[in-house]
């Protein structure tokens, strides 16, 4: 099952928002929608496939509402995220699973009141197989995300 991860933008309540509305709410009518951090929905596709289609069918939402689209797809990496971008280079054949590992994107996870929020990320790029360590925050979590060299160098 490959997962995906809509993080809201802080100014919204991204669950309200989608649900609120009558299009995304039923192209989200099928899945079991759950928040593994604040302020984001989460749920699970069948495939790489189904979940960049779930994120074309949901843009004019994600465009306005979401600040990170994350997807984890067990075939490329069972514990790394993929950005939006390069899990469409994935699903397109563009970019190899192997060589989408390089350029990570790494969130820092804080216990809030509200519940585990994603923080501050850190740009990272993979030249063996330790990472540096997140040093943005003092946390316990980290969420990696692996990105394209375009949203790298952005």
């Amino acid at each position: 099952m490959t997962r995906v991860c809509l993080v809201g933008d802080a100014d919204v309540n991204l669950r309200y928002e989608l649900v609120s509305r009558e299009t995304a709410r039923d192209a989200l009518a099928t899945y079991d929608l759950r928040e593994p951090f604040v302020n984001t929905v989460a749920l699970e596709t069948i495939s790489l496939g189904s979940a960049v289609s779930l994120c074309n069918d949901l843009n004019w939402y994600l465009v306005r509402f979401v600040e990170e689209v994350l997807v984890l797809e067990p075939s490329v990496s069972e514990e790394e995220w993929l950005s939006r971008k390069l899990a469409r280079a994935v699903r397109d054949k563009e970019v190899t699973p192997e060589e989408s590992g390089r350029y990570l994107k790494v969130f820092g996870v804080e216990e809030t009141e509200e519940g585990r929020k994603l923080v501050e990320p850190m740009y990272v790029t993979r030249t063996g197989p330790e990472l540096p360590e997140y040093d943005l925050r003092d946390v316990e979590e980290t969420v990696r995300v692996r990105v394209t060299e375009a949203e790298f160098g952005a």
